[in-house]
């Protein structure tokens, strides 16, 4: 629940930011902050890195 607090915040204010500078770049701050805790969250845990993404990706 507090990642999403989080992530909402984030969002807003890069999508006020955006519209205040006329720059859409800014929309890319929510994406990286999606990908950045991802890939936090994903070192988390205990397995080799590159273990556990295999894991993930082969589940498909």
């Amino acid at each position: 629940m507090i990642f999403f607090m989080i992530m909402l915040v984030i969002t807003g204010f890069s999508l006020v930011v955006c519209i205040r500078k006329r720059k859409p770049q800014f929309l890319l701050i929510p994406i990286l902050s999606l990908l950045i805790y991802f890939i936090v969250q994903i070192a988390l845990v205990p397995a080799p890195f590159f273990e556990t993404v295999k894991f993930i990706f082969s589940l498909s």
